[in-house]
């Protein structure tokens, strides 16, 4: 069989994949690229993106119920149908663009996922390619749950691309995708379900503010089951039934579709690693400082896929430039994660930056922790937001901030100044002298340092 050569191969087309594959083009090398979906990447497709567009219109319904009386006199309706149109906006045209520009730039195309035969060697579409660097950008997927009846199960997926809301929604999972996915749904009109084997929702997040989210969710009609192992899933007709134990004893709930968003994993099931000689283990494809797999020196993984990092969309495309020059001139870049907020973008939106409080007592010999909930500023009150909170962690020797968590409105754009300060490792008073707009979110920062 006829062997096609590459310089590169890149297999996943999302922010990673694609910043290497063009870097490497540009460089004069021949690339191949593969995908064994649509090609754009999920936060384009399938994730961050549409999610935020479902997440706009429950904006307006959060923001009219809470001045309902205030001036507002009803609160909207929405209807998912146009609102599914809405977001096909945003993704029904990134695949066919992104292929356009991927070949515009002499970039060939497959559409599968690859298999590893050896150490610079794929099949894919039947066919075999060599590279003399393979790239894995392949980013996660769902979690598969290993219990009977799993197979009625949704997932993320499912959820962006259904056309009509159901009535009773459960989500497997209170993570980011169950928690935003839920209060999107709740919002839209569904009695949603939250069932969960942890005992708290967002378990990477502050404790305290995670429990003023959940209280919160709760008045919004969200019901919660925490401590659960789920022993089984049945579907009827029109329902779709889990079982599970909680406290030793069997309990059961119905609704009319279940969805698993109980976590990602790398994607990597379907490559072949092994026979690739690529090491990898539970949080992806190991690798050395320069992204460089640990075990095969022609592969490099960067995203979500790679060790190294949080799988966050921002992180990806500094990844695919540390792997693209490092391709391009010899191991030379070392991947430094930079300072990263993270945001669950429920209503309200909870937001965290630098370390945990837990983190910073245990790294720094005094740290000073400022904790609050602050519905009564004035910036909460001119919209009538039910919580508002902070908890901002100091090393109490030098004054600089080392850690933010913020719970409100607007906490995801707000995050962002914290992102920037701890980076530039500024003190409290530094903050404090600073102008800001006033009044404004990001002007409150000064009175939570």
């Amino acid at each position: 069989m006829k062997v096609k050569k590459y310089d590169v191969f890149v297999i996943g087309s999302g922010a990673a994949g694609r910043t290497v594959a063009k870097a490497c083009v540009k460089g004069g090398l021949t690339v191949g690229m593969a995908d064994k979906r649509e090609y754009g990447g999920t936060c384009a497709n399938r994730g961050c993106d549409p999610k935020k567009v479902l997440l706009g219109a429950t904006e307006v319904i959060e923001l009219s119920a809470n001045l309902m009386g205030k001036g507002i006199k009803a609160v909207p309706g929405i209807s998912w149908k146009k609102l599914m149109q809405y977001k096909g906006q945003f993704t029904l045209a990134v695949p066919r663009t992104t292929e356009e520009d991927l070949k515009t730039l002499g970039i060939s195309l497959y559409h599968q996922s690859p298999k590893f035969l050896d150490e610079q060697t794929l099949s894919v579409e039947g066919k075999t390619v060599r590279a003399d660097k393979i790239i894995i950008a392949t980013g996660y997927e769902p979690r598969n749950l290993h219990f009977k009846g799993s197979k009625h199960l949704k997932s993320s997926d499912d959820f962006l691309s259904q056309k009509k809301l159901p009535k009773k929604i459960t989500f497997i999972g209170a993570g980011y995708v169950g928690m935003e996915f839920a209060h999107i749904a709740a919002r839209a009109g569904a009695k949603v379900t939250v069932i969960d084997s942890g005992k708290r929702p967002l378990k990477a997040f502050d404790a305290d503010l995670v429990e003023g989210l959940r209280s919160y969710s709760k008045e919004l009609g969200i019901d919660f089951v925490f401590n659960a192992k789920i022993t089984k899933v049945e579907k009827a007709r029109k329902k779709v039934k889990v079982f599970y134990r909680k406290k030793g004893k069997l309990e059961s709930l119905a609704s009319n579709v279940v969805f698993n968003t109980a976590g990602r994993v790398p994607a990597i099931s379907t490559l072949q690693l092994e026979k690739g000689k690529v090491a990898f283990n539970e949080n992806g494809i190991e690798t050395n400082d320069y992204l460089q797999s640990i075990s095969n020196t022609g592969v490099y993984a960067c995203g979500d896929v790679s060790d190294k990092g949080l799988p966050l969309t921002p992180l990806s495309g500094i990844e695919g430039k540390v792997v693209a020059i490092n391709v391009l001139e010899g191991n030379k870049e070392k991947m430094q994660v930079p300072v990263t907020p993270s945001v669950v973008y429920t209503l309200p939106n909870l937001a965290s930056v630098g370390y945990s409080e837990e983190e910073a007592t245990s790294r720094y010999k005094n740290v000073e922790v400022k904790f609050e909930s602050v519905p009564s500023w004035f910036n909460a009150r001119r919209v009538n937001a039910p919580v508002y909170a902070y908890k901002i962690i100091l090393n109490q020797r030098t004054r600089k901030i080392v850690g933010a968590h913020l719970l409100g409105p607007n906490a995801g754009e707000t995050i962002n100044l914290f992102a920037m300060a701890i980076g530039q490792g500024m003190t409290a008073e530094q903050i404090k002298q600073t102008v800001f707009t006033y009044p404004s979110w990001s002007n409150d920062i000064k009175s939570m340092v």
